[in-house]
């Protein structure tokens, strides 16, 4: 069984002018970076043409799938049963992004099955990552 998820997705990023549009995305689970999920965006979805990467708690993928979740740059919510808002904020501005939750639903169900919720902490190789860290001090 591979370590890595990538499913692709599509998100509907929300704008005023001139509307909203459609934009492939990824979500990414590794179980070598367990607690974590990655969000893929291309280069055409960016302001500066290069691609962009949200990382956040697969903890708060799932709160944020049944009652709004978050506090910092990313916030996720429910919009209704069949789509979640997901709330970027970085220092360049902000975008809101929507999705089908039946397939951030699909994601997690298939990360579950890669590393179960709970066991996250036994997947961890934190001496490899102590020494990384006292390598690069």
């Amino acid at each position: 069984m591979s370590s890595v998820i990538d499913q692709a997705v599509q998100a509907r990023l929300i704008a005023t002018a001139p509307r909203s549009q459609v934009i492939p995305a990824s979500l990414r689970y590794d179980r070598a970076d367990p607690f974590a999920v990655h969000l893929v965006f291309p280069p055409a979805a960016s302001l500066d043409g290069a691609e962009v990467t949200w990382t956040f708690g697969r903890d708060l993928l799932e709160e944020g799938l049944s009652e709004p979740a978050g506090a910092g740059d990313v916030q996720i919510w429910p919009y209704d049963s069949d789509d979640v808002v997901v709330e970027f904020h970085a220092v360049s501005g902000m975008a809101v992004v929507q999705f089908d939750a039946h397939e951030l639903r699909a994601f997690l169900t298939r990360s579950y099955q890669l590393v179960a919720k709970g066991d996250e902490a036994r997947h961890l190789d934190v001496e490899a990552d102590l020494v990384a860290l006292l390598r690069e001090a």
